[in-house]
């Protein structure tokens, strides 16, 4: 198999990997000791406030934020007391960037974000320079470097960095300078050996791994050290590709050892004294194991709706017809909406026909993957039909490179169209198919409407994602499904070693203000930035009504909230929430704000009695996206709690905390689905939390009937405990904490 799983301690020994009694027989220190010894280890514990050997207390390097949570962090921070950016803090603009919804108000959040950098000292990166983690590669990965960014894809493991992707007010507690508080994480070894074959590249690897991995949940909230003989075979390209793509398995992050590459690439971009050689200590102790043959991998498709759904090409079009009658059905199911019947449109013959290829991104849009591209479009381009190839860059100085060495001429002369630095065909704004449309990527996601369709309104669509070789190899095909590795003469998987690099276009139009605030500059506010409403803190008593119950074994942030045009209004926090759940549940704003409402009448009456509040039940809430809109969205409805078998992200379960919700957990749900309508009182709350108990008695009733339940919160900090009492991380900071 390309890609296996082990359980269990390992320990790294002269370039081998050990069992742990293996380790221990020949005198290897106990895993508590040894696990010191790991990349990951080391550069937390020089990040950690702490001091040595406690849980981390962690400050970063720097933090980056895009154009659809920059605006809500600043205006959360700047009601928590902010002056100045503590610390480098970059603004991109690469998500509202096309400004094609809602009128003047994606380009109004641009202008906010201009004079925030200018007020407190930032960077500003102004729209289709780049896509966040390509310019946070570019200008700010430093070996043993710590990076935070309010995106779940905040991955900079090649270059030596630990980036975590988080909620916006984890960012917040940064720039009033706190703290990022977790236990010590667990870390896996990523074992790499071997040489890719022609054809294949890193979106065909990683597809692979969170195939192998995502279902168990056997890295959830590990860090991912990527060592082996195989890294040094891999490019720059190669090795960002894997890594962005490694939140799909729901780790914490992830880092690489660092060589040569790391060095050279480091140097193109200006920064020699980024490069440090890094790697993990001889007996180094892994928690578990990932092993990753690259010679073995073939090329890859994911199926709708999540990357996870790995296939080989190969064996894809083996069983296409009834693989996608399972699309078909599975989006029926979520949808609630008749669905095309894909198999009927897309398979003839044993051949499946696409209609759309998107090349984009922070993992896609790399200048190898282009180049790539470019090589297999050579041999003869597009058809002229329905099939459509587009590539979008992932900078601008990428481009520039791209341009002048003749790549994007080819691309175009072969039918290609090319596009700027943009993410919004990862999300669902830019390249919508068609209604029934059948899209294969190469981007990060693949979730429910990911594309931009909306089912309600009878339109459906969906995406694949796929390696940018076998992408190109489907478009020289006419849009039949083509793996790489078929072509006649499949390119090499690492081309060239990377683009030459000009910082032109940043030095002529990012605003470089960082450590240079000018508090004086008024911030530009346009009509639709509103600032948070008042939240109350957490009472004492608490009738908790479900007012939605999702039975999917996954629930994504991206069901919770929808991207796509949803993105204009998150300068809004009222108007956002009138998108809550809006495709997974329609019913669930009128019910919140019925709950709502009642508590308002209770609380202007002065009745006596618990208070009123929401609740959303979900076997395993919050996959996906970084985006805090998930919770507050239900906060500023009404939401007091989640009740969950688990959290499907440490992301998700934060933004929940910091927002002031309680983030139930209630083992036997799965069992004993609650139902729309059920009722949970519980007493005592205020005591619970300022204690350090983590069993909540409550009571359920149900029809009338009344049972008595146990929910838990179970590892909850202090310091979480007195944000929630005191109703969100807002209230928490203004009563001086």
């Amino acid at each position: 198999m390309s890609v296996t799983t082990h359980e269990g301690g390992f320990y790294l020994r002269e370039g081998r990997l050990l069992p742990e009694e293996e380790g221990r027989a020949a005198g290897l220190p106990e895993g508590a000791v040894a696990r010191g010894g790991t990349m990951a280890r080391t550069i937390l514990e020089a990040h950690n406030t702490a001091g040595a050997g406690e849980s981390p207390r962690l400050r970063f390097d720097a933090m980056a934020s895009h154009d659809i949570t920059y605006v809500g962090i600043v205006q959360t921070a700047r009601a928590s007391g902010l002056t100045a950016f503590p610390l480098p803090y970059v603004l991109t603009n690469c998500h509202n960037s096309l400004c094609a919804v809602g009128g003047t108000i994606n380009e109004d959040d641009h202008l906010f974000g201009l004079s925030a950098a200018r007020r407190y000292g930032g960077e500003y990166v102004p729209a289709h320079l780049a896509v966040i983690h390509q310019y946070m590669r570019e200008r700010y990965a430093a070996t043993g470097h710590m990076i935070l960014a309010s995106d779940s894809h905040t991955r900079y493991g090649p270059y030596g960095t630990l980036a975590i992707g988080e909620g916006g007010p984890e960012l917040v507690k940064q720039l009033l300078n706190r703290t990022y508080d977790i236990p010590w994480p667990e870390v896996a070894a990523v074992w790499v050996e071997g040489t890719p074959k022609p054809g294949v590249g890193p979106q065909d690897v990683a597809i692979a791994l969170i195939g192998a991995t995502f279902s168990t949940g056997f890295l959830k909230n590990r860090i991912l050290e990527f060592i082996g003989p195989g890294v040094s075979q891999l490019s720059m390209d190669f090795r960002n590709g894997i890594d962005v793509m490694t939140t799909e398995t729901t780790c914490l992050s992830s880092v690489w050892r660092t060589d040569e590459r790391v060095r050279e690439e480091l140097t193109r971009f200006g920064r020699p004294e980024a490069y440090k050689p890094q790697d993990p200590a001889d007996g180094a102790y892994y928690d578990a194991l990932v092993r990753v043959d690259l010679s073995a991998i073939e090329p890859m498709i994911a199926l709708p709706f999540h990357p996870s759904r790995a296939y080989t090409i190969a064996d894809f079009r083996r069983n296409a017809a009834d693989l996608l009658r399972d699309v078909s059905a599975e989006a029926a199911r979520q949808w609630g909406v008749p669905a095309p019947a894909l198999a009927d449109g897309k398979v003839r013959n044993g051949a499946v026909r696409v209609d759309q290829g998107v090349i984009v991104g922070c993992s896609g849009g790399l200048y190898e993957n282009i180049a790539a591209a470019r090589d297999i479009l050579l041999q003869g381009g597009l058809n002229s039909g329905a099939f459509a190839l587009s590539v979008y860059p992932a900078s601008q100085p990428m481009t520039l490179a791209l341009s002048r060495e003749g790549i994007l001429a080819d691309l175009m002369t072969a039918g290609a169209t090319i596009r700027s630095a943009f993410c919004g065909p990862c999300f669902g704004a830019g390249d919508v198919p068609g209604s029934g449309g059948l899209s294969v990527r190469h981007a990060t996601r693949n979730f429910p409407n990911r594309e931009g369709s909306k089912p309600g309104e009878g339109q459906t669509a969906f995406v694949a994602l796929m390696d940018a070789r076998s992408i190109a190899a489907t478009a020289l095909n006419g849009g039949l499904l083509t793996a790489a590795t078929e072509l006649p003469a499949p390119p090499p998987p690492i081309g060239t070693p990377g683009y030459t690099f000009d910082p032109a276009p940043y030095e002529r139009r990012v605003f470089r203000g960082v450590g240079r605030p000018a508090p004086d500059t008024p911030l530009v506010l346009g009509p639709n930035i509103a600032d948070w409403p008042a939240l109350p803190p957490l009472p004492d008593d608490l009738l908790v009504t479900v007012v939605s119950s999702i039975t999917d074994p996954v629930t994504t942030t991206d069901e919770l909230i929808p991207s796509g045009e949803t993105s204009s209004y998150r300068s809004n926090p009222l108007r956002l929430a009138e998108f809550t759940l809006s495709r997974k549940d329609p019913g669930y704003v009128s019910r919140a704000k019925a709950v709502r409402a009642a508590e308002a009448e209770r609380r202007e009456a002065s009745k006596a009695g618990p208070a009123l509040g929401s609740a959303v039940a979900a076997f395993k809430p919050g996959d996906g996206s970084a985006r805090e809109q998930a919770a507050s969205c239900q906060r500023v409805l009404g939401g007091v709690a989640n009740i969950a078998a688990e959290y499907a992200t440490k992301r998700y379960r934060s933004n929940l905390i910091n927002w002031g919700m309680l983030p139930f957990v209630w083992r036997e749900l799965a069992d004993r689905p609650l139902a729309v309508g059920d009722t949970l009182l519980i007493r005592g709350l205020r005591g619970i939390l300022t204690g350090d108990g983590a069993d909540v008695p409550a009571l359920l009733t149900r029809d009338g009937v009344e049972t008595p339940v146990t929910l838990t919160l179970p590892g909850l900090t202090r310091g979480e405990r007195d944000i929630i009492l005191a109703g969100c991380l807002i209230n928490y900071y203004a009563g001086g904490q």
